[in-house]
């Protein structure tokens, strides 16, 4: 008699979330997890000054509230609660002016100008399409539910964002609104399907309005973790896993881990093809981030960002343009894209009494050491004049700090691979089912799968579905 059905090593979204589908199908399994403190890269703590909580990792998660796996759970009555801000996200422009992706596309459209009728028309059909593509959209490459509506996305998603904007907008407000939805690819914005990103982002605003967990990110691992053991499974906290001896047997395992570190497990039995084509994988672009604990909120110029959730920083398309391009050739552009966040602006649980924290990154060459603090804060100062006066203390973390806070951020790549055409669908070998390894027993359900980087825990289910098929039925 084996000791468990299933084991699952790591638990990041994207494990946890193949250990709850498992144990939901009667399963027995346990969750095995290196670090004191379960989630990997989504994670929430005090980085700062005491009572500041700090999102370490992700901090946004319009993807969990929407995802197709997530949504079915019960997760309120497991403590958490979604906090909406007034604006999904905001864009800077020159002059202290900016545009904002509200949560209704007509009310997006109409800050278009001249381009609200195109704005309308193509985001329009694409959210309204949505629910019934995003199972096909969130899996490996297969045979749509729905091949038309599929098809339809498809034309606009595989293009690169400059050509989908260049094509679709006339003004500048229009193109960097999708631009700095588009940038979280860390493609290179005349890269094919980097248009992909910045569509699905903001099919998720218009969706759900970019929402995050009451308290920090933890929040959302705390309720999944809390269901999981109600259905019986466990989890084993401080083990790292360098062997597979190490493991208790098992008919299959699941590794929530990015090929490199996948490589270093001994005993997985791989065959020297397959081991090859692990060691072939491409991870993309680092992030340098920064934390702060503010004395007050983030004195923007412009009304929008001041109730935005999460607002994109660049003054001009080119500007953006130019920041993504650059490191590809291994360089930092002097004015970076910044994506930033201000939760405490909607959750006061975050600081203490009228205080603040807030966090931003800009995106640098993989590996990267670069100390980005001064032009990350100096982008931020053009848009909110007295910001630095606000600041009482930061945290930094270049790409090695966050590979060594989260292995699977390899080289400070939080997407868990570089996310182009050769990559998208086919992560992390062109294979029929790529969750599947050359061991028959082992599985893969990592970022490094389909679909890739974000919290929805897709990767997850979609390799738990996979094992189930394969072993279960």
């Amino acid at each position: 008699m084996q000791d468990y059905d299933a084991v699952i090593i790591g638990s990041g979204p994207n494990g946890i979330a193949a250990a709850i589908y498992l144990q939901q199908k009667g399963l027995k399994t346990q969750l095995i997890e290196a670090k004191p403190q379960p989630g990997g890269a989504t994670k929430t703590g005090e980085l700062t000054l005491p009572g500041f909580q700090h999102d370490i990792g992700a901090a946004v998660l319009p993807m969990a509230y929407s995802s197709p796996f997530f949504e079915q759970l019960p997760l309120e009555k497991y403590g958490l609660k979604w906090i909406f801000p007034d604006i999904p996200f905001v864009q800077t422009l020159g002059n202290g002016d900016a545009v904002a992706c509200y949560k209704e596309v007509e009310k997006t459209a109409k800050g278009l100008e001249e381009d609200e009728l195109a704005y309308t028309k193509l985001m329009g059909t694409l959210v309204t399409d949505w629910p019934k593509i995003a199972n096909d959209i969130l899996g490996p490459l297969g045979i749509p539910s729905h091949p038309l509506k599929f098809m339809n996305f498809g034309r606009y998603a595989l293009l690169p964002a400059k050509t989908l904007a260049n094509h679709y907008f006339k003004n500048l407000k229009s193109k960097s609104l999708f631009y700095g939805a588009a940038a979280h690819s860390t493609l290179p914005l005349t890269n094919l399907v980097s248009a992909s990103f910045g569509l699905v982002l903001t099919i998720m605003a218009h969706q759900n309005g970019w929402p995050f967990p009451e308290k920090g990110v933890s929040s959302l691992i705390n309720a999944l973790l809390a269901y999981y053991k109600d259905l019986g499974g466990e989890l084993i906290l401080n083990k790292t896993i360098t062997s597979s001896k190490q493991l208790p047997s098992s008919k299959i395992q699941l590794f929530d881990l990015t090929p490199k570190q996948l490589l270093d497990i001994e005993g997985l039995n791989f065959s020297k093809t397959y081991r090859k084509r692990l060691s072939n994988y491409n991870y993309g672009s680092g992030v340098f981030k920064i934390d702060w604990a503010l004395n007050e909120p983030i004195p923007f110029l412009n009304e929008k960002c001041r109730k935005a959730g999460t607002i994109h920083i660049g003054f001009s398309p080119e500007e953006i343009e130019i920041s993504e391009q650059v490191i590809s050739e291994g360089k930092i552009a002097e004015h970076p894209y910044v994506l930033l966040v201000q939760p405490t602006v909607f959750d006061k649980t975050r600081a203490p009494e009228d205080k603040h924290i807030a966090w931003a990154y800009c995106h640098v060459p993989n590996g990267s050491k670069k100390d980005c603090t001064e032009i990350i804060e100096q982008q931020i100062e053009k848009a909110a004049p007295g910001f630095k006066k606000t600041i009482l203390k930061r945290s930094v973390m270049n790409t090695k700090q966050l590979e060594l806070f989260n292995p699977n951020l390899v080289g400070g790549d939080i997407n868990g691979g570089r996310q182009d055409i050769t990559q998208l669908f086919t992560r992390p070998v062109v294979k029929i089912s790529p969750y599947k390894t050359s061991n028959d027993s082992v599985y893969i359900c990592s970022s490094s799968t389909p679909p890739g980087g974000g919290v929805h825990g897709m990767g997850g289910v979609n390799a738990a579905k996979q094992a189930l098929k394969d072993h279960f039925n």
